[in-house]
């Protein structure tokens, strides 16, 4: 019985590497349908948590920073709640002006922008969130096309015994400018995950996870992706984590060869000290083009994050990663290389300032014989952004952004900078 109950504790404990392998796949899935990179600068991270109550009640012991606004929304009142539903609204308005953002390829235009973002998230017990986040947005230069952009989320997170399991279930839709397609592009994207962790004892375990993405992009090449991934874990002491995984892959594509990939990989999950922690994973992927004349495309990937907490007023992380992905472009698929750096300071006690720098490489290789692979692709970005809460759930803020391309091919050649204002307010 003593033994039975030290395995519940550890697989309910230990839930944080299922949640950072159910974070870290998701967005991989994302990435997998293409080599998505808006022009437009980034909103601020979600106005609304997405992930389960229970979830957040869970204590990650491999990550410094704590979730972001969960301590601050848990220590307000919710008005809106009946019953085991209680609902979050939030709403984001942002004014900017663009200079060199790309209308098509070697046509760049300057605008002034707005958007509108209301939304509203549900919690629903404790196992269930849904969010719902559309976003409209309107050009001043009326070459562009005014966009009605919809973002849905549906987490859910429980556990029972020894297992622990999650399901994720996204949409998203935008005909924003894209930095590959050059132009503003209408796609859809659906990513279902679906995982299950088990603790065979108080040191192994194994993480399963199921994951399909499909993207719908107009005049561009339309992918559909099933994969698999298994991990095998040990835990070493309770800040150290090793794990070793293997699966597989198949992607269908509207034209052009379909294609099927095997991954093999090892990571580790360390918390060196209260003030950093290191999540990095490695290996290769061996992927087929099927009926085309096409050898095999054999490519190392990895994924790396770095957290570190100096002083309680100031955070410091580092992103890397590297997968092969979907092209937009017909008989192409992309291999994506990215790095980024983050500093949030708090500044004054009040405001908040954040500075990101990031670099994305893109390299095309051809899915045919016969075909020729498109132009290399070097994407940088700076943001900076300060902003100060008001009125406990209002936040008042300044942003920049400085950005541009490099390209083999001159027309997707370009550089430009946003700067504007954001106001949000969130429950």
């Amino acid at each position: 019985m003593k033994s039975k109950k030290r395995t519940v504790r550890f697989a309910r404990q230990n839930k944080n590497i299922w949640v950072w392998t159910l974070s870290s796949f998701s967005l991989l899935l994302l990435s997998r349908a293409a080599e998505t990179q808006q022009a437009i600068a980034p909103q601020p991270q979600s106005a609304a948590t997405t992930e389960p109550v229970w979830e957040q009640s869970q204590t990650n012991q491999f990550e410094v920073f704590s979730p972001a606004g969960t301590a601050a929304s848990s220590s307000l009142d919710q008005p809106f709640q009946w019953g085991p539903v209680t609902a979050r609204p939030h709403l984001l308005y942002r004014l900017f002006y663009a200079t060199g953002l790309p209308l098509s390829p070697g046509n760049q235009q300057n605008t002034a922008i707005q958007e509108f973002s209301p939304g509203i998230a549900f919690d629903i017990g404790t196992h269930w969130t849904l969010d719902y986040s559309p976003t409209l947005r309107f050009y001043s230069n009326h070459n562009f096309k005014n966009e009605f952009d919809n973002s849905i989320t549906l987490t859910g997170a429980t556990a029972y015994e020894d297992w622990t399991f999650g399901f994720s279930q996204s949409y998203v839709s935008s005909d924003s400018p894209e930095v590959q397609t050059g132009t503003q592009t209408s796609q859809e994207i659906y990513a279902t995950a679906l995982t299950a962790s088990y603790a065979f004892n108080s040191k192994m375990s194994l993480d399963m996870g199921l994951y399909q993405n499909l993207q719908f992009t107009e005049n561009f090449q339309n992918s559909r992706d099933w994969s698999t991934m298994e991990w095998l874990n040990y835990q070493f002491w309770p800040r150290f984590n090793a794990g070793i995984g293997a699966g597989v892959g198949y992607v269908n594509v509207n034209v052009g060869p379909d294609q099927t990939y095997e991954q093999t990989s090892g990571r580790i999950n360390w918390r060196a000290t209260d003030k950093i922690s290191f999540q990095v994973n490695a290996g290769f992927e061996d992927r087929q083009f099927l009926n085309s004349g096409s050898g095999d495309l054999i490519s190392p990937t990895f994924g790396a994050a770095v957290q570190y907490q100096p002083f309680d007023v100031t955070k410091i992380s580092l992103n890397a990663s590297r997968a092969v992905t979907p092209s937009y472009f017909q008989d192409q698929v992309s291999e994506n290389t990215s790095v980024s750096c983050d500093l949030n300071q708090r500044l004054l006690g009040k405001y908040y300032l954040d500075l990101n720098a990031g670099y994305n490489m893109t390299e095309y290789d051809a899915s045919t014989s016969a075909g020729a692979a498109n132009p290399d692709d070097d994407y940088y970005t700076f943001n900076a952004r300060l902003n100060r809460s008001f009125l406990k759930r209002g936040s008042l803020a300044v942003f920049y952004q400085y950005s541009g391309n490099s390209s083999t091919e001159p027309g997707f050649t370009y550089s430009g900078s946003q700067v504007g204002i954001e106001i949000g307010y969130k429950y």
